[in-house]
């Protein structure tokens, strides 16, 4: 099993002062370029957290657990320790394995975000990453319009979203998501490896008519898109920290 990053470590990179991130180069994805990450558990902390304005912080995963003749929904504990990061912005992830959610399920997750703040943290609020099928689409916005209402209003919802929902999904239920969500963040990946065919896709995303990003995989393949990057929702990128080897 992968260690946990050193919490004491990660603090002292993260204070030091931000640097600007250089220009985005086309070809590999090199984190040095950007300043927003996703940090896992078992990736071990680098360098270039020291630039970071925005993280994703791994903290658990939403599963159905089956106890004797019923199921339950219980959030199991991933990632890091509740740490003091006290620059840029921090965002709680929680994988979701069901949307089977129960009000103390949200509430498990409102409680760990009100301890992150409590210590001092630049908390922004709660990103689900959900790999929903795109003719799936419709019932996942019923269910984030449920997880909204039940999230207090100082906190943003961010969702990742897959390649195919600009092209494939259905326009509706996608134009439906700007009145639930803060920001949909599109993954050019799967597992740890870039997507080949992701510049298929690009064109279909400038029709997106909400707030996007987009995630790329450290060590990955990128070419910057002009013109995607033009549109008045862009927000910019996060890359996907793995470590040495893995990629």
């Amino acid at each position: 099993m992968l260690r946990q990053p050193c919490i004491a470590v990660l603090l002292a990179v993260l204070a030091l002062a931000l640097i600007p991130p250089r220009p985005v180069a086309a070809g590999v994805v090199k984190a040095e370029q950007y300043s927003s990450f996703w940090l896992w558990g078992g990736v071990q902390t680098q360098p270039v957290l020291g630039q970071a304005q925005e993280l994703y912080i791994l903290q658990g995963q939403v599963v159905e657990k089956k106890q004797q003749d019923r199921t339950q929904v219980a959030v199991v504990a991933q990632g890091m320790s509740v740490a003091r990061l006290k620059k840029g912005k921090v965002w709680l992830v929680y994988r979701a394995d069901t949307l089977n959610w129960t009000p103390a399920t949200v509430q498990a997750l409102v409680g760990r975000l009100q301890q992150w703040q409590q210590a001092g943290n630049p908390v922004v609020g709660l990103q689900v990453d959900f790999d929903v099928r795109t003719r799936h689409l419709p019932e996942y916005v019923a269910f984030l319009k449920q997880v909204r209402v039940a999230l207090p209003k100082t906190y943003q919802l961010s969702i990742t979203g897959l390649l195919d929902w600009s092209s494939n999904g259905d326009t509706e239920a996608i134009n439906q998501l700007q009145q639930v969500v803060d920001e949909v963040v599109v993954q050019t990946y799967q597992g740890r490896k870039t997507i080949a065919t992701y510049k298929r896709y690009l064109p279909a995303l400038k029709r997106l008519n909400l707030p996007f990003k987009i995630g790329l995989i450290q060590q990955g393949e990128w070419v910057p898109d002009p013109t995607l990057e033009a549109s008045p929702w862009f927000r910019g990128y996060v890359v996907f920290l793995q470590n040495q080897g893995r990629y």
